[in-house]
């Protein structure tokens, strides 16, 4: 009976030796290597990073509604852009020929001589826009320019189209006196904008 109880015992320890070396695989004094994080103050605590996990849930109607109109504003950003990149650059151009020119009859043949340029340019472009990718446009002139799209035609084309263009537009439940709000009611294009600059080159 003692020497069976001795092969227990001895059976045990055994168990016991192969578990401590087993336990001493993980380095020296059953040391865990972990990553590390260090305090601002200087203190060093252990780390780990926790797998990822994936929250689905439905959106509620009144997000639904934000992304459907967030994508629509992106897309018309997106294929106005350019044009109002080109409005600025061709005003730009205009100013420059227009700069020391006095006599009116040469101011008008220089605006007329560019504005046969642009329609042969945009017009067919410009026709196939939307009514809100035509809202979209005209903020995003202002933005470039710095003048509202009636302003413009007002310095151009004189006061009597600026009327009448701006009537048009009435018609059509907008406005060619848009201004651009970058900190308020369009921050949303303003962040869309940035983007496009930052993937097309447009700005460094």
């Amino acid at each position: 009976m003692q020497t069976c109880f001795k092969h227990i015992l001895l059976f045990c320890l055994l168990l016991g030796a192969s578990y401590l070396v087993k336990a001493q695989d993980h380095g020296i004094d059953d040391t865990i290597r972990v990553h590390a994080f260090i305090t601002p103050t200087g203190d060093t605590i252990p780390m780990s990073y926790l797998p990822l996990v994936m929250v689905n849930a439905k959106l509620s109607p009144q997000q639904r509604r934000y992304w459907q109109e967030w994508t629509r504003l992106r897309n018309a950003v997106y294929v106005t852009y350019p044009y109002a990149k080109a409005a600025s650059r061709i005003m730009n151009e205009i100013n420059a020929r227009l700069q020391n020119v006095t006599d009116k009859k040469q101011r008008r043949l220089i605006i007329r001589s560019k504005e046969k340029e642009l329609r042969r340019e945009f017009t067919d472009k410009l026709v196939n826009l939307s009514i809100y990718q035509g809202k979209v446009l005209m903020k995003l002139i202002f933005r470039e320019t710095g003048n509202s799209c009636y302003e413009i035609l007002d310095e151009y084309k004189g006061s009597f189209n600026a009327v009448l263009y701006q009537s048009v537009a009435f018609l059509f439940g907008t406005s060619l006196k848009q201004v651009y709000d970058p900190n308020g009611k369009d921050l949303d294009m303003e962040k869309i904008v940035r983007d496009v600059e930052r993937m097309y080159g447009y700005r460094s």
